[in-house]
């Protein structure tokens, strides 16, 4: 099944293409790879939720920085369409990044990640499964909890 019939039979449709907050590109393709930029969970233009992920007061579920993940895979998907006109295109994600902003104790980043994977894998399949890095970093663009970029290969 290509991956556009795909989004439609989970009921996903893709965002609009998140406006850059900075000076770059939402994404760039060089030969046969588009190389995203790190896509925030943006939803119509803002974020669902900012703050550092950890189990505590004042702090971001791990599930719910998940789902953010998600969406970033999805924002990046989006990216990825708009510069290559179709998903079908893709024949391979070679690879995600994921960072998340944590909290000093928080050691669960793959597990947040696993939003954006778990998502790709719904859409490609075996295609979908891809190297992947989980990252902690101390903070992010705008107080986002999560950032994911991706690498993807396309038909020749």
């Amino acid at each position: 099944m290509s991956a556009e019939a795909r989004l439609a039979e989970l009921g996903i449709a893709l965002p609009d293409v998140a406006a850059p907050v900075a000076a770059y590109v939402p994404a760039v393709r060089t030969g046969r790879y588009v190389y995203t930029s790190g896509q925030l969970p943006f939803v119509d233009g803002a974020l669902p939720g900012t703050g550092k992920v950890g189990t505590g007061a004042g702090l971001v579920d791990p599930e719910a920085a998940a789902g953010y993940a998600r969406l970033c895979a999805l924002n990046a998907l989006a990216a990825v369409r708009s510069l290559v006109g179709s998903l079908d295109d893709v024949v391979r994600v070679v690879k995600v990044v994921g960072f998340v902003a944590s909290d000093p104790a928080f050691t669960g980043q793959p597990g947040v990640i696993n939003g954006a994977s778990n998502v790709l894998g719904e859409i490609f399949g075996d295609a979908g499964v891809h190297a992947r890095s989980a990252v902690g970093v101390a903070v992010l663009p705008l107080d986002s909890p999560v950032e994911v970029e991706l690498v993807v290969e396309l038909r020749g």
